[in-house]
């Protein structure tokens, strides 16, 4: 029973302290990491040198004057030897050493009978006294919800999932180098907004208590980044995190983190290019290469990517065009699939959600969806070919999107009017449909050059692993426990 196990390791903590040991102490001796004593195994035993190390025992196989371990730190293991006739405190360490402790231990390397790469035990200390046992690293953590809830005894003892977020810390480098290669300045804008923007989402609230204001968790880094291309600069991104009040799915988060980039005189077509060459660069440096599986189907992410009109895709699932369809026609479209939109969405949420469950899930290899009605896009410009279109694309693979960008909308007047299409949708209704932002319009009035946009979040990394979105997310928002 774990309160057993609990009260006998309190004891061991007891025993320590009354031979006048600290279990916690401040300092840890090491002067080699693990990896390196493997590596330069044959020149430290040349040079009989001691060395010391430190980590986590995560095993202990004790043979009466002798007792094997396993020694662990970040970088790698090693088998540690403890004997009896070299330790003279060798009686208190057998007495009250667990699995899950921190240790350093001092002494020089040997090979063992059976060729095994060891360390010789001359000194002992004791690091970190664990009081409650470790899952093994054999059976792990079954339970799916313990695994999200207390992810760092899952990061402790799967392999798989410790390197999952060394990829990940791969994966947001790799972009940034990239944009600041590229010339892009990296900039920080704030999380609490008066009005969110960016984004058709619902969003958090929260109060500030010295200002006596109410204030809304940013859906989006767009707004903010859009008024410095007003201030001059001309390639700008931040990566941050951002926060919309919506479900949880395979696909969504709460909070996660979004990069996004402007790049003044551009447009969309420029900016494809730009991704393409971007998704690609980070895709090799964090998978190691240009294919990856995703729910069994391969994915080249290195083949040239193709171009998918929205409109005509959406005509040839749907047998219906969805720039002249009525609201009328889309809802009849709706319930023939059997989906039931609130009453109070528009047009552009009709087409999306349409979209998204006829369309969007053929769309395996990568590719660019553009062009699509200007109901769903109420930040892009219109087109230049298309009536009724914007210039926006997507980054589509594995049946999902993956990024989003398009050529920008600086005409303030346009802006203005479409931000009050959404009101109108929000007043009946509808809590995504996106705010009329006074501050955003007038900061347009001084003037934004021609410009391209583009975004991407942390699904990206998620399909690249083929895992949900929140597996792929160190510690994801959990309801809290009930206690008794």
């Amino acid at each position: 029973m774990l309160e057993d196990i609990l009260q006998e390791r309190l004891k061991k903590l007891s025993r320590l302290k009354e031979s006048g040991i600290d279990p916690y102490p401040a300092v840890a001796e090491r002067n080699t990491l693990i990896s390196e004593a493997h590596k330069k195994f044959g020149e430290l035993i040349a040079s009989k040198k001691e060395i010391s190390i430190a980590g986590r025992l995560i095993s202990l196989r004790d043979q009466g004057n002798i007792i094997f371990s396993d020694l662990a730190d970040e970088s790698g293991e090693i088998q540690i030897v403890l004997k009896k006739d070299n330790l003279g405190e060798f009686k208190l360490w057998k007495s009250t050493l667990d699995i899950g402790d921190f240790i350093s231990v001092t002494g020089p390397l040997f090979k063992t009978q059976k060729g095994e790469e060891s360390v010789e035990i001359l000194k002992l200390k004791i690091l970190t006294k664990s009081l409650r046992p470790i899952p093994s690293e054999r059976y792990g953590i079954e339970d799916p919800d313990t695994r999200l809830r207390k992810r760092y005894l899952e990061i402790l003892t799967n392999s798989d999932t410790k390197e999952i977020f060394r990829k990940k810390s791969i994966f947001w480098q790799a972009i940034r180098e990239y944009l600041l290669s590229e010339g892009y300045l990296e900039v920080e804008t704030p999380v609490l907004e008066n009005i969110p923007g960016g984004a058709e989402a619902e969003p958090f609230k929260t109060h500030h208590k010295a200002l006596d204001v109410d204030f809304y968790m940013r859906i989006s880094l767009e707004l903010p980044l859009k008024k410095l291309l007003i201030a001059g600069y001309e390639k700008v991104f931040e990566i941050g995190r951002i926060f919309r009040n919506e479900g949880i799915d395979r696909e969504h988060l709460q909070d996660y983190t979004q990069l996004e980039f402007y790049w003044s005189y551009a447009d969309y077509n420029n900016m494809m290019s730009f991704v393409e060459r971007l998704y690609k660069e980070v895709i090799k440096k964090t998978c190691g290469g240009l294919e990856t599986k995703y729910d069994g189907t391969a994915i080249d992410w290195g083949q040239e990517w193709k171009t998918i009109d929205y409109v005509e895709f959406f005509e040839k699932e749907n047998h219906i065009n969805p720039v002249t369809a009525t609201v009328e026609d889309l809802r009849k479209r709706a319930h023939a699939l059997k989906l039931e939109p609130e009453k109070s969405v528009g047009k552009g949420r009709l087409i999306d959600l349409i979209f998204k469950h006829t369309a969007r899930p053929k769309i395996i290899k990568p590719s660019f969806l553009i062009d699509p009605p200007v109901e769903i896009e109420p930040l892009a410009k219109r087109s230049r070919s298309k009536p009724g279109c914007v210039e926006r694309f997507q980054v589509m693979a594995a049946g999902t999107e993956l990024g989003k960008g398009f050529s920008e909308l600086n005409d303030p007047q346009d802006q203005r009017a479409r931000f009050e299409e959404q009101m109108k949708l929000r007043e009946a209704g509808d809590t995504e449909a996106q705010r009329l932002d006074a501050d955003f319009l007038e900061a347009l009035e001084y003037g934004m050059p021609p410009a391209a946009g583009f975004g991407l979040s942390e699904r990206l990394f998620a399909v690249l692993m083929n895992k949900p979105v929140r597996e792929t997310v160190i510690f994801p928002l959990m309801r809290q426990k009930k206690t008794a």
